[in-house]
């Protein structure tokens, strides 16, 4: 005779006392007129489950919102930074500030920065 045929009919119910337990209280807090007391619990639930996914929402769309990626104005290193931020570029160790998505070189007041322009040069002939 097979003796595995009665452990395929068998239940697990091993879980099912707390359950119960819970929904009975549930019940009787609910007729005895304590129902806002279940529905606090619920609602409690609700929001330890949500906030997380709300939290990380709003997270990503703050890093969307603030994070920069450019090229450095100096050695043109490319690297993120935060905008509205001060930082020095890894590459070549230049402080820079980031302003309207762009780092921007930051000298000290009174400074002149100039721009080098290479001009090609033409032999002239006799």
């Amino acid at each position: 005779m097979n003796q595995n045929i009665p452990k395929l009919a068998q239940f697990n119910i091993s879980g099912a006392g707390c359950w119960l337990l819970f929904f009975s209280i549930c019940l009787l807090l609910g007729a005895v007129g304590l129902g806002w007391v279940v529905n606090g619990f619920l609602i409690l639930i609700g929001l330890l489950i949500i906030s997380p996914v709300i939290g990380w929402l709003v997270f990503s769309w703050w890093i969307k919102r603030n994070l920069v990626q450019d090229t450095c104005p100096v050695c043109a290193y490319e690297f993120t930074g935060f905008n509205q931020t001060q930082c020095q570029c890894p590459n070549c160790a230049t402080p820079l500030k980031v302003e309207e998505g762009h780092f921007a070189r930051l000298t000290p007041p009174g400074t002149i920065d100039v721009e080098a322009v290479e001009v090609p040069v033409k032999q002239i002939e006799d």
